[in-house]
Parts: C-alpha cells; sequence; structure tokens
C-alpha cells in the first residue's frame, strides 16, 4: 500500500530557501553516466535549477529551458492528484521566466516539459515535492491546446517505454526540451518554439540504451507561407498559427544536431539501425506498435 503524499506547501510560501534541499536529476541513476543536455556552444548562459527526481537547464535568454532531466523508477511510482498552481521559481527573477501572461486568453497550453507523474515516486514527502515542483514555469513551454493523435503519441511516450523496458530494468531517464531556433516567433516577449524533443535512456541486455522523438507543431503550410502567416500574427500581436501535432521516431544523433545540445553517450546507445540513423530517417509514429526499441 502506498501512503497518501503529505500535504503540498502552498505556492505563495515557496522561496528560495525552501527549494535548497533539491538534489534533481541523477546521472548515475542508470548505473553509467548519462549527463543533463547541456549546450555545446560555451557562450549560451544556461542555469541549472534541481527539483525532485528531476533538473532543467534553464535559458534565461529565452526564458524557457534548454533541456530537462528525469530519473524515473517505474517499481515507485504513484498516482497523485493535480493539487498545485503554475508558479515563478524564487531562484530566478520573475522576468526571466515566462510566465502567465504568455498564456493567457489565447490558444496555448502551459506544457509540462518533466511530465507531472514522472518524478512522483519515492517516500511520501519526495512524491509530495516532485508533484509540486513540476508546476514551476521553468519547467513549462508553450504548446497547441488542439488535442490529436500525435499528442497523444507524445504524452504517452514515456508510458510505453517504461512497459516496455520493465523486461530488463524498470528504470528510465527521459530527456526533453523545446528546439530553440532563432526563427521561433515572437509571441508577447518570448519565441515560441516550433518543435519539442524528446530522448529516453535505459539499460537493455546489461548496455545503455536510448531512443529519440520530435514532436512538430510548425503550421500545416509551405515554409514561405507559414513565415508569412508568422510575422503577419507577429505584427498583429497574436499567437503564432500552429499546426497539428506530428510526432516522429529520429536518430538520437539528430536532436544533438538540431538542438545544438551536448547528449554525451546517448547518440552511440541509439537503438534505431545503423541504416536507418545513416539515411537520417525520421518515421512518423501513428500508434506505440510504430516505436524501435
Amino acid at each position: 500500500m502506498t501512503s497518501s503524499p503529505d500535504p503540498t506547501p502552498d505556492a505563495d510560501a515557496l522561496t528560495r530557501e525552501s527549494l535548497t534541499n533539491r538534489t534533481g536529476y541523477d546521472e548515475r541513476f542508470l548505473g553509467p553516466a548519462v549527463p543533463l543536455p547541456r549546450p555545446v556552444d560555451p557562450g549560451i548562459e544556461t542555469v541549472i535549477l534541481p527539483y525532485t527526481h528531476f533538473s532543467v537547464v534553464f535559458r534565461p535568454d529565452r526564458r524557457l529551458a534548454a533541456s530537462t532531466g528525469v530519473v524515473i523508477n517505474g517499481q515507485q511510482l504513484i498516482e497523485a492528484d493535480r493539487t498545485n498552481d503554475w508558479r515563478f521559481d524564487p531562484r530566478l527573477p520573475d522576468g526571466k521566466q515566462a510566465g502567465d501572461p504568455v498564456y493567457k486568453n489565447n490558444p496555448l497550453d502551459k506544457g509540462h516539459l518533466v511530465r507531472r507523474l514522472d518524478p512522483v515516486w519515492g517516500t511520501a514527502s519526495e512524491t509530495s515535492a516532485a508533484n509540486s515542483d513540476t508546476f514551476h514555469y521553468t519547467n513549462a513551454a508553450p504548446q497547441m491546446d488542439l488535442f490529436n493523435q500525435g499528442k497523444k503519441l507524445w504524452q504517452g511516450l514515456e508510458d510505453f517505454l517504461l512497459n516496455h523496458a520493465k523486461t530488463f530494468h524498470r528504470k528510465l531517464a527521459v530527456f526533453t526540451g523545446p528546439v530553440l531556433e532563432d526563427s521561433d516567433p515572437p509571441y508577447r516577449g518570448i519565441q515560441v518554439p516550433l518543435r519539442f524533443w524528446k530522448v529516453a535512456a535505459f539499460m537493455q541486455d546489461g548496455e545503455l540504451a536510448a531512443t529519440a522523438y520530435v514532436l512538430d507543431q510548425s503550421p500545416d503550410l509551405s515554409r514561405d507561407a507559414a513565415a508569412r502567416a508568422m510575422a503577419d500574427a507577429a505584427r498583429a500581436g497574436d499567437p503564432p498559427p500552429l499546426g497539428a501535432f506530428r510526432t516522429f521516431q529520429v536518430p538520437v544523433a539528430d536532436v544533438a544536431e538540431i538542438t545544438g545540445l551536448d547528449l554525451g553517450p546517448l547518440p552511440a546507445a541509439d537503438r534505431l539501425p545503423p541504416h536507418v540513423r545513416a539515411a537520417k530517417g525520421w518515421t512518423q509514429l501513428e500508434r506505440f506498435e510504430d516505436i524501435v526499441v
């Protein structure tokens, strides 16, 4: 029987000091070292924000995360009710984070980068803190509120991978973030990412294994037409005209290339067949059975 989580602290009571005990992502959780993905370019400023069982590599210049890393223990996961509202992380100035004004009165959702339930495992105090920690704006990025099959696949990836990996080792390390590009459309003081990425790492047959995915919410238009539509929306102060979600399985090395992040040992641990990786094949997923692990 699982203990009930302790009461979650009131959001207004959270201070910099209240987060000092957060140990964050554990790079040795799987055994071999798997570091947090960080920008290769040393000129890009980032701030590492540890939470409970996950960490955020935050880019103040974009007011969004560059990457997140969470460790998931499938044997200790619990179901926890959503009891929190989104709030700023007190360790950063509010103005450096994309807060509620970005999402107000428009079709943009606050998309969890680390899913709410992924870090919710362990003791009662850990599960309570983890559930609460996922509601910091540093763990959010704007996504269209349209819920289609592509978004359903994206949100269920960790469940699918965890169920598959339990045959070998009931643990996962999952890395997620937006693809931050200079061409991302401006809106309310930020630039809205058009794509998101996810890399799952686990142990298979005693070796590190990884699979990678990209979620695309680009408008369903030609490149030139999309650019014009984005520019028109920006001039009008409207949110960018984003399209339906499409989810792809991609080579891990491609995620490193499009994000400019150092993914450490993960590209070499890719479970995609070598000939697919060599061809830089992106497979659009229609169902979980299409995933190669």
